[in-house]
């Protein structure tokens, strides 16, 4: 009766987040004995939850980052760098979104703000309109994938899995899909004939390979210095933003202090210095740090537009997550989800067919729902049986993010499809046609994260 009332009301045109809840307390009202009251109780403990201050921490550093006029240093960080390949503005796209993923953590804001420069500047080279719609419509799946990432916060804290673990898990993946995306690129690259954008020069490329040489280095020189060394951690630490920015000032450099964003999130969840919640904290603070005293792109009337647009933002997300909290206890009061895993459990025990059935899923899923209300939905269902199955959580955590990222590309409610329509003014049908030759690589990158669990597991078992 629950999934029923839920089905009618999405099919009315209803809000996701509406329908959940309207559907939990029409079933109060007339189906089970409870107290209606139960839906707002429901509701408001679902989202009282520590880990969750970090949503808009994270959602207001990405913005305050798209806004401080970042995205033009990262592009032209990655045009240094890999511009000068053939095809190289695709390369400068893929390379591109590696690094504001490490930033912005949606892939949304990854195709609305990165994408937009980007597709402008492929179409002036002479790209057509569809292939630059369609690498940074795959590019943008990264977002979530390489950490910082909302819906790792999101799963983390419905799954009851470290954050922590889950963004070190998302870090090799997220390579992994850059690098297919790349091989694609040269593939397009190949069979049109194209040449490369920029000219090749080394005091631009030494510059660039520099400049990761020392986001590389920069962290690991402070781990060498307190662990072998013995230096005091605080002291370190600060002396050595000192000489970041001191090389910042007397390099120039492009884009080092931007890409530092994920490096001292992990570097301080992975140390204990911070959790997950105020390493979000932290990334606000660089990002402000950045752009109103370093960079000086921000002022106050942008910082406070900003703000109003992180809230509206932070209540979309949040109205999901406690709309889907009783309607996941309600599956799960009503036995759902017990039938559910019956009848999984009746059909296969083996932990490689229950992954490819979630996997067909999960896509299906995200063509229909946005990721967040998904991830709110699936994880009551799909976990139980995860455990039982002896499926580890962080890995599949990582199966279920990037399911609903592809499932972003796909009408007929993919969010960064209507995103890149409205970007490059083509129609959406045209903009998805332009998407397809895209799926290889991304259903590549799953097929190689589902069934290599050692690949996302590597990294979080170093530090937990």
């Amino acid at each position: 009766m629950l999934k029923i009332l839920f089905l009618i009301l999405m099919s009315g045109g209803i809000p996701v987040a509406i329908a959940m809840a309207g559907a939990s307390l029409l079933y109060l009202l007339f189906v089970e004995s409870s107290p209606p009251f139960v839906v707002i109780h429901r509701m408001v403990s679902g989202i009282d939850s520590f880990p969750l201050l970090a949503v808009p921490f994270f959602i207001l550093a990405g913005n305050l980052m798209n806004n401080a006029g970042i995205t033009n240093r990262i592009y032209n960080y990655a045009l240094a760098l890999v511009g000068w390949l053939k095809g190289g503005l695709g390369h400068v796209n893929v390379v591109g979104s590696v690094v504001f993923a490490g930033m912005s953590g949606t892939a949304i804001a990854d195709a609305a703000g990165l994408g937009t420069i980007e597709i402008k500047a492929m179409k002036d080279h002479g790209y057509s309109t569809e292939f630059a719609v369609g690498v940074t419509a795959a590019s943008a799946t990264l977002g979530p994938i390489i950490p910082p990432s909302l819906p790792f916060v999101i799963y983390g804290m419905m799954a009851n899995v470290s954050v922590g673990a889950l963004f070190l898990a998302g870090i090799l993946p997220g390579i992994l899909m850059a690098l297919l995306m790349m091989l694609t690129v040269a593939y397009f690259a190949h069979k049109n004939g194209w040449g490369a954008d920029v000219k090749f020069e080394w005091p631009k490329v030494i510059k660039a390979l520099a400049e990761t040489a020392v986001v590389v280095g920069w962290p690991l020189s402070i781990w060498w210095l307190v662990n072998t060394m013995g230096t005091p951690a605080q002291m370190t630490v600060f002396l050595a933003l000192i000489v970041l920015f001191a090389a910042d000032k007397f390099f120039n450099f492009q884009a080092v202090l931007p890409i530092m964003t994920p490096v001292i999130l992990i570097g301080g969840m992975t140390t204990g210095v911070f959790t997950p919640t105020e390493g979000a904290i932290a990334a606000c603070v660089w990002a402000i740090a950045l752009g109103f005293f370093w960079y000086r792109t921000l002022n106050f009337k942008m910082f406070v537009k900003i703000c109003l647009d992180t809230v509206e933002t932070t209540a979309t997300v949040l109205f999901i997550v406690a709309a889907a909290s009783i309607f996941g206890w309600m599956l799960t009061a009503t036995g759902v989800t017990t039938a559910i895993s019956s009848w999984v459990l009746g059909f296969t025990k083996e932990p490689w067919v229950f992954l490819l059935l979630a996997n067909a899923l999960m896509l299906f899923v995200g063509c229909f729902l946005e990721p967040t209300a998904a991830i709110t939905i699936l994880v009551p269902i799909l976990v139980p049986i995860c455990q039982q199955l002896g499926i580890d959580l962080v890995h599949f955590g990582l199966v279920m993010v990037l399911n609903l990222m592809i499932g972003l590309l796909h009408p007929p409610m993919g969010m960064v499809l209507f995103v890149l329509a409205r970007v490059a003014k083509l129609s959406v049908e045209r903009t998805t046609m332009a998407i397809l030759p895209w799926l290889f690589p991304l259903l590549g990158s799953l097929a190689v994260i589902t069934y290599f669990p050692s690949l996302v597991l590597w990294l979080p078992k170093q530090f937990y």
